[in-house]
């Protein structure tokens, strides 16, 4: 791996393509083909690359993971047992009391230098997503994007959120109050494998400007970008043993991690969120959530439809639909729905598949056999009890062993278990609507509410319609960038999609515990200067008359 620009190899679609891209046998979505020269899984994860950054896991067995490109094995990894989880948990204790005595501005300063670096050696993690998710570049670019522009705004604005605030005490002047924003201590992160890079060190990146340690489990079969983010990061200044990596099973590991954490921070499933949150409860310490969604995007009638078409390819088929904020319901006007499918599709089945280390496909692959079992399954009950396929419905083998076309889904009803249940994978249900109560009413009609997204040509009706949607984010006319890339704003789920937010304030106030400091002075809050119990109730009613003639809060 080189420390420099993603260029060389990293060439656009327009320029490696030929006119016509191949196509599967019997048609299909087209094949980007390879550039001359690109790199391989062996190229990129060497012997040495995998020793380097796998010397940090506090790990006394050994387990190994692969690529869904191709199968084959990436790396072998050390493997954690919960003693080993005991034991990294001990190193961050140690290392956090240190570290929460550096000043805010110096642990901040560390995010800015790590911003500098992951833009610089983006082909580095680039080739990692790629190699450990299956996904195509540009959407593994997405997670630069989304840790470079946290790494910027918790470097700039962290201080000024944990700058200690002053209130108005209970008497004012006599009563000065200041409110501390004081580290969890240690916190405990268990992270998905469909963004590595984002959900491992984009999380972390605010828990450590407020003074916290890490524990991280990543998940086993995308390790590496994680360990690679905790490299650069301690290139930039954070101490090694302010993160530790733990690496195995979920069942084994996960539990261990709630055991000793101070605060937990899980993304994942929403069952086994419950998991999480129970364990975190039976110790009374706090967890954050974001788990999973059905999420619901809105055409309206006036609604740009060129517009909706390509935004609904964006929102549906990115990262191969392995995105907890993608889209998997589409409520389209009747009086457009023909047309917005007519042009949806043929930009679906347009879209390029690719599995080499380059720009230049639309989509990748799925991430494992899991995953194309539950896809496979939704698609064909669904075919099977009268849906329409109107683009893919087939997996790919000709390209690599996880590879499923974008598909549509027209016709779609109860009791088929794509309509309730999140298929996570680049699948998308078509349904029509009559007026906008109406798509409201079914894009609430879901226990979860992550994301939704809403299309008018009327800004402030689509707003409307967004104010209207029980998820925790709404773009209007965009799929899911607009919200979560707006990293001054909340970003979370509602119901059966989570709990607790990342980003803005809340994404670093949750790591810490705010403490009251209340200084009186002159006088108590108690009879005193020769007062009688009596006159001082009459002295503090007259006080509090007086608060509230003056407006004081």
């Amino acid at each position: 791996m080189t420390d420099s620009q993603d260029t060389g190899t990293a060439v656009s679609a327009a320029d490696a393509a030929p006119a016509e891209a191949p196509t599967a046998s019997g048609g299909g979505n087209p094949v980007a083909p390879a550039p001359a020269g690109v790199r391989t899984a062996a190229d990129v994860v060497t012997p040495e690359v995998a020793a380097r950054l796998t010397r940090a896991v506090v790990g006394s067995g050994s387990t190994a993971n692969h690529t869904p490109f191709t199968g084959e094995k990436l790396a072998d990894l050390p493997e954690s047992t919960p003693e080993d989880v005991a034991t990294a948990f001990a190193r961050a204790r140690a290392a956090q009391e240190r570290w929460a005595k550096v000043p805010v501005r110096q642990r901040a300063a560390v995010l800015l230098r790590f911003h500098d670096l992951v833009l610089r050696r983006q082909a580095e993690v680039l080739d990692l997503i790629q190699l450990e998710t299956g996904k195509a570049r540009l959407h593994a670019h997405e997670e630069v994007q989304a840790v470079a522009v946290a790494a910027r705004h918790y470097g700039r604005k962290g201080p000024a959120y944990l700058r200690p605030k002053g209130h108005t005490g209970v008497v004012p002047t006599l009563t000065k109050v200041t409110e501390l924003r004081q580290p969890r201590g240690v916190v405990g992160q268990i992270a998905p494998w469909n963004y590595p890079f984002e959900l491992s060190v984009g999380d972390a990146l605010p828990a450590f400007v407020a003074g916290n340690a890490v524990v991280m489990k990543p998940d086993t079969e995308t390790a590496l970008t994680a360990l690679w983010a905790r490299e650069q990061l301690i290139e930039a200044g954070l101490p090694e043993d302010v993160w530790q990596v733990v690496i195995g099973e979920g069942p084994v590991v996960g539990p261990a991690v709630v055991e000793h954490a101070d605060y937990v921070s899980f993304t994942g499933s929403t069952r086994t969120g419950r998991e999480v949150a129970q364990g975190a409860a039976a110790r009374l310490v706090g967890v954050s959530l974001e788990l999973g969604g059905k999420n619901a995007m809105l055409v309206l009638k006036d609604a740009d439809v060129d517009k909706a078409a390509a935004g609904a390819v964006r929102g549906c088929f990115s990262s191969a639909g392995q995105l907890c904020i993608s889209i998997e319901r589409l409520y389209v006007h009747e009086s457009l729905a023909d047309d917005f499918l007519e042009r949806f599709a043929a930009r679906t089945k347009a879209m390029r598949l690719g599995n080499s280390l380059a720009y230049g496909a639309d989509m990748g692959s799925l991430v494992g056999e899991r995953q194309l079992e539950t896809v496979t399954r939704h698609v064909e009950e669904a075919v099977a009890k009268g849906a329409k396929l109107v683009a893919g419905g087939r997996p790919r083998p000709d390209i690599g062993p996880l590879f499923y076309e974008p598909t549509i889904l027209d016709g779609v009803q109860a009791p088929m278990a794509i309509c309730e249940e999140e298929t996570f994978g680049p699948v998308v249900s078509v349904y029509r609507f009559s007026d906008e109560d109406e798509a409201v009413a079914l894009a609430n009609a879901t226990p979860y509410g992550l994301n939704s997204s809403v299309w008018s040509k009327d800004g402030r009706r689509g707003r409307a319609v967004a104010a209207r949607l029980r998820t925790g984010t709404v773009n209007v006319n965009e799929s899911y960038a607009a919200g979560y890339g707006s990293v001054q704003s909340p970003m979370g789920g509602m119901g059966d999609s989570g709990l607790g937010r990342r980003h803005g304030s809340e994404g670093i106030l949750k790591y810490t515990e705010a403490q009251t400091v209340a200084h009186q002075r002159l006088m108590p809050l108690a009879p005193s200067f020769g007062m009688t119990d009596e006159k001082y109730a009459r002295f503090m009613t007259r006080s509090l008359r007086a608060m509230k003639a003056l407006r004081l809060r």
